[in-house]
């Protein structure tokens, strides 16, 4: 972990420890007193303590973990985006207009999607949907006559069905051709309906994105068609008289681009296809950008996976400019741009509180074993390093115990060394290189195998919450995202950590974490304090991670606090709603599991135990009841 600031610490060193000003993009910050406050306002003029929100969550006797939602920083993405489409329409001389386009995928949670859709109608907001359950929750949010609805991925007959009822009801909605036998599909019920479609086609561009989704884009991507394709999907709409009904060109090239370069390209390539299909006789006057408009997770600003090497003006400028620059050339009408900017729009929304429950320590133990009088050859030795320490040359020393304790490991698998024996020889050896370690701090140079070690024995903070559950990203494809203590930040923080979830899996770990120059293995937090709280807050959650979390070991959905701000309330924000995490039998239901049956079969075996004098009819009953309840419970731990 990187050292912190020399001198004194302040919470302007936190500040800068824990690269809140170049994550947090105005939206989060460290208050006077220490502690995560969150500006959910545009003009910063309200400040909400997360801790305040922990002490509130206590009150009304909500358990952890549990997600915030401010929905004014939902209303505010939204905002932003549009406004810098807007100027970059204005600095461009752009003669077309801009649309926003909410996927759903993103964040399908009702309270997020109608917030979206209710703050986006005054910039005429569209929502993308890529599956059946998708279209018909956004067919009923959409309700505004011409209202954009994209249709993206593969579809059936029903589906087609029911994006042509959007149609019959006045909506904008376009069927995306991804495949060449959907065209014909979507034709073929076309006539039978009689409800003339929209037409999109997804072309499936040369050019391709960055970072962990790179691969989901280019020649082998699994959706669009080739250019071949496209110029015969496109002949056949003009075959069947609707090539006027042939508006909007999409394309897509992955998820969170951090390289501003790859998107230029893949918006000069998709133009010029506009441009043909316009000198063609086609009708195109929108293009769909997809999605990719990155978010600055690690705070680094860089072309890295987590990150962006733009600005959200930037993204804006670039795809104004050059869907302009070439209409212009080719002297074809400026189009219609829409984007799928859903990350853009939900991350920074929601954050995760998450309580630590305690510390999983490494090295020599606090009551250390008893020694002999006569000790074996390299205990001794290792007792005489340890006295002489302050005399000898430190990194010597650390290899002279690194070198005893491998030997230690050969001498017990090879049956002459005793167990009490490695166990002493492990506590000088930790002893040692642990002293070595702490005469290393605040020095301008570490050697790399002092690095290493204090990242190999960095404590285990065990929290309540599960990875695969809140963070399914980050097991999954190494996405990192920013992690800290939500108080205490007046204080310097000393513990290097990884922290380690619930869930009995060993892959239910958080061991990358972000910095400025590389990702780190260990998060620096403050030590854990007898009988104290301590929760940390794990940010930029609103992507994805609400809804792709999974139900290992049937740990559920979390839950939830919905904040909005309002300047006539004391603190000035209130609680909008509380969604309860899962119970238990959510859980199970969830896996098919029937509590009623299960209450049945528990019954059963208590009348047994007791019928057979196991246990008397009193203790039945209270197990009963304690079974019943635990039902009803949330599933994550308590203390």
């Amino acid at each position: 972990m990187e050292s912190a600031p020399d001198g004194s610490w302040t919470v302007e060193s936190a500040r800068d420890f824990y690269h809140v000003a170049r994550w947090g993009a105005g939206y989060f910050d460290i208050n006077e007193e220490g502690h995560v406050c969150v500006r959910p306002a545009p003009d910063g003029s309200v400040s909400i303590d997360l801790l305040g929100i922990v002490e509130e969550a206590r009150r009304r006797q909500l358990r952890f973990p549990l997600v915030v939602r401010f929905q004014d920083i939902l209303r505010h993405r939204i905002r932003v985006i549009n406004e810098a489409f807007a100027e970059a329409i204005r600095e461009c001389e752009y003669r077309g207009r801009y649309r926003t386009v909410f996927p759903v995928k993103v964040n399908q949670l009702r309270e997020v999607v109608e917030e979206v859709v209710k703050t986006g109608r005054p910039w005429g907001l569209g929502l993308e949907v890529g599956s059946k359950s998708e279209l018909l929750a956004a067919l009923a949010l959409q309700s505004a006559p011409e209202s954009v609805l994209v249709c993206n991925g593969y579809k059936d007959s029903d589906f087609i069905r029911m994006a042509l009822m959007g149609t019959r009801l006045g909506k904008r909605v376009y069927l995306v051709v991804e495949k060449p036998e959907e065209l014909e599909r979507i034709i073929d019920i076309s006539r039978r309906t009689g409800v003339v479609p929209l037409f999109g086609i997804r072309a499936r561009l040369l050019s391709k994105g960055g970072g962990k989704w790179a691969d989901s884009s280019g020649e082998g991507g699994k959706f669009g068609l080739s250019t071949e394709e496209l110029v015969i999907a496109a002949d056949r709409l003009e075959e069947e008289g609707l090539s006027d009904r042939f508006e909007l060109l999409h394309f897509h090239i992955g998820s969170q681009i951090p390289d501003i370069q790859s998107i230029k390209r893949a918006v000069q390539e998709a133009t010029r296809i506009y441009v043909q299909l316009r000198k063609m006789g086609f009708g195109v006057k929108v293009i769909d950008v997809g999605g990719g408009l990155g978010v600055d997770y690690d705070g680094s600003r860089t072309a890295r996976d987590s990150s962006t090497n733009y600005t959200l003006q930037e993204y804006a400028n670039d795809v104004v400019y050059h869907i302009g620059e070439i209409c212009n050339a080719r002297e074809v009408p400026h189009p219609e741009i829409l984007s799928e900017s859903g990350r853009a729009i939900v991350a920074h929304h929601s954050a995760l509180i998450v309580e630590v429950m305690g510390s999983i320590e490494k090295g020599p133990v606090r009551h250390p074993l008893r020694f002999e009088e006569e000790n074996h050859p390299v205990i001794a030795e290792l007792m005489e390093i340890r006295s002489g320490l302050p005399d000898l040359n430190k990194l010597e020393a650390f290899h002279d115990a690194m070198e005893r304790l491998d030997s230690a490991h050969d001498m017990f698998n090879l049956g002459i060394l005793g167990l009490r024996d490695k166990a002493r020889i492990e506590h000088l050896s930790w002893e040692i290189c642990r002293s070595v370690l702490s005469s290393f701090e605040g020095e301008a140079y570490i050697p790399e195998e002092i690095q290493e070690f204090r990242e190999r024995v960095g404590a285990q903070y065990l929290c309540n919450f599960s990875v695969f559950q809140s963070l399914l990203d980050h097991w999954a494809c190494d996405q990192l995202f920013p992690i800290m203590p939500l108080g205490r930040l007046g204080e310097r923080p000393e513990e290097e950590t990884t922290l380690v979830d619930i869930t009995c899996d060993s892959e239910g770990r958080v061991e990358h974490f972000i910095g400025l120059e590389e990702k780190l293995r260990t998060l620096c937090l403050h030590r854990l304090e007898e009988g104290g709280d301590y929760f940390l807050g794990f940010f930029l959650m609103g992507a994805y991670q609400d809804i792709m979390g999974d139900l290992h070991n049937l740990f559920g959905r979390v839950g939830e606090l919905h904040i909005f701000v309002d300047d006539e309330e004391p603190e000035g924000y209130y609680i909008e709603e509380i969604i309860p995490g899962h119970t238990v039998e959510n859980s199970l239901r969830a896996v098919q599991y029937d509590e009623r049956e299960l209450g049945r079969s528990m019954k059963a075996q208590v009348e047994e135990a007791i019928s057979s004098s196991r246990i008397k009819a009193s203790e039945g009953m209270l197990l009963l009841q304690e079974y019943n309840a635990g039902l009803k419970e949330y599933t994550y731990l308590r203390f």
